[in-house]
């Protein structure tokens, strides 16, 4: 090889060598084909070419993150999450797609509020919340370089909303002598579930007039409070098994439902993260999509075992066939489908919260869910 050829040669080379992490396979590729455009084709180029092909996807699979990091909050809704966290399945997967040292790191948060803003801060990879946080997040941050989408759906099922006030029948009683815990005021999908049901009840332009009753409050924090009878907390709007927990007191009573506000099963939880990290690091994504697909079917194929599970990770002191039993009801459903989820958009985008509204389901989502028969 003469030394003109060399030159030729190393200066593609360093080009990709010195591309910027976020430099992805076409660019590197355009750069493989633009230099073979311009050699003899021989046995030498090709062999070269090969060479840099290589290690083109090398530089891209080395281009991904190092650490993936993600939330969830407290509940049962959260099961699939902590299935993952305890057999590292998001790890497992990550290295059958060339990740092999992958870290993951996990946090707990009260509300969707927080996660929100570690979202928006780049502290946080994917959220786990309700659907009221995640839809505010997609449209402040829609068509933006912070871009927020919906990564899968986690569940269907119910919330309630629970008093020991014997003098609230409805939520047409609650007063300023009430106070009504939820993990977010205003954000959470408690809190804009209660402003739908307050707008079926007071009429519309009056969504708002049980906000001032409530309270933000982590989910074990608020039924300790609502249970010990001394606390000003007297109503809490809740979620599997906190709510189902309480109703075994004598005193406490449900007084809404989601599925009657949403006027059939919602889905409850959702899981949502950046454009930016998706598109930076597709490895990374399909491997936490593939961990939570894993984590679903195991749940639904092994409810006894995950109810055993569910109790011994959490530490709780109720019997595992009480989370059996919430495991078995049919309103209750570990799935990814989209369920009713327009619902709360159409809602918010009405009374003002966000500015955008989706044609669909699907405008919410990355495209990875859009098979799935959702609403």
């Amino acid at each position: 090889m003469s030394k003109e050829e060399l030159h030729r040669w190393v200066r593609p080379c360093d080009r990709l060598a010195l591309a910027p992490v976020e430099s992805n396979l076409m660019r590197a590729s355009a750069m493989v084909h633009s230099w073979v455009h311009g050699q003899q084709n021989t046995k030498l180029t090709r062999h070269l070419a090969g060479i840099l092909a290589g290690f083109a996807l090398a530089t891209v699979a080395d281009a991904e993150t190092g650490e993936v990091r993600i939330a969830q909050q407290y509940g049962i809704s959260y099961l699939p999450l902590m299935h993952i966290e305890q057999n590292r399945l998001v790890e497992k997967h990550a290295a059958a797609n060339g990740l092999r040292d992958l870290k993951v790191t996990w946090a707990r948060f009260a509300g969707g509020n927080v996660m929100n803003d570690a979202l928006l801060s780049g502290s946080l990879d994917f959220a786990a919340a309700g659907v009221a946080p995640a839809t505010t997040l997609w449209a402040k941050t829609r068509g933006t370089p912070s871009e927020i989408k919906l990564v899968t759906a986690m569940n269907s099922m119910p919330i309630y909303l629970n008093t020991r006030n014997p003098n609230v029948k409805s939520i047409r009683d609650f007063s300023e002598k009430d106070r009504i815990a939820l993990p977010a005021v205003k954000v959470s999908i408690q809190a804009v579930t209660l402003q739908m049901a307050a707008e079926k009840a007071f009429g519309e332009g009056h969504h708002t007039r049980l906000d001032a009753f409530t309270v933000t409050l982590a989910h074990p924090d608020a039924q300790a409070a609502l249970l010990s009878g001394a606390s000003e907390i007297n109503a809490h709007f809740s979620a599997p098994p906190f709510q189902y927990q309480q109703l075994k007191n004598p005193g406490v009573r449900n007084v809404l439902n989601s599925y009657d506000v949403l006027g059939g099963p919602a889905t409850f939880n959702v899981i949502y993260a950046s454009t930016r990290f998706r598109e930076a690091n597709p490895k990374a994504y399909e491997a936490f999509l593939a961990a939570y697909a894993e984590a679903t079917e195991w749940i639904n194929r092994n409810r006894k075992e995950a109810a055993e599970f569910y109790v011994r990770a959490t530490g709780g002191k109720e019997p595992v066939e009480d989370i059996l039993a919430i495991l078995n009801d049919p309103q209750i459903e570990f799935t990814q489908t989209p369920k009713n989820i327009t619902k709360y958009a159409e809602f918010l985008h009405k009374v003002g919260s966000i500015k955008h509204r989706p044609g669909s389901w699907k405008d919410l989502f990355f495209p990875e869910i859009h098979r799935l028969p959702g609403s």
